[in-house]
């Protein structure tokens, strides 16, 4: 059948997604993200999108392998993007996706300038000083995530703010 083939090309391949989606729901999942997704899904692109409203602590084994299962990570910087320490998880996994196995990141700064995602000023600096109280037994959870923003936003992408 079609699905066994799928699935054998899949192994062979190691990618069940053309694309995951990395963005923080409540700044656009109505907006921008839902068009995005509608429009990629238009093209038959097959894409990764977590719609879980209930997350424990940690990020999923599931969502782990979408992220490694994906061709392209598209991750979606918003105003409340870094106050999300599940997306910051995302964009650790995406970025080590990116650096072992060269999957493709997009990223896209929706109503954000990439110099505040680089430089964790405005929005994302206001985060990370919550984080920085938060998480001040394992500071170098937070390095790790300022390092994830600062590697990402140096890559090209695309920004609302130019519109």
């Amino acid at each position: 059948s079609y699905f066994k083939h799928e699935n054998e090309l899949l192994l062979l391949s190691g990618r069940r997604y053309d694309v995951f989606l990395s963005f923080r729901g409540e700044d656009t999942r109505d907006n921008f993200t839902s068009h995005l997704f509608a429009a990629l899904r238009r093209k038959r692109i097959k894409i990764f999108i977590d719609e879980e409203a209930n997350r424990g602590d940690e990020i999923s084994l599931a969502l782990l392998n979408a992220i490694e299962g994906s061709k392209i990570s598209v991750v979606i910087f918003s105003k409340n993007y870094a106050s999300s320490k599940w997306c910051l998880d995302e964009l650790v996994k995406i970025l080590e996706s990116k650096n072992l196995s060269g999957q493709m990141v997009v990223p896209v700064f929706y109503h954000v300038h990439p110099s505040d995602v680089r430089n964790q000023t405005g929005s994302f600096g206001d985060a990370f000083v919550k984080l920085e109280k938060q998480f001040k037994e394992l500071p170098e959870k937070v390095h790790k995530w300022s390092g994830a923003l600062t590697e990402a936003s140096n890559i090209s992408g695309w920004d609302s703010t130019n519109m």
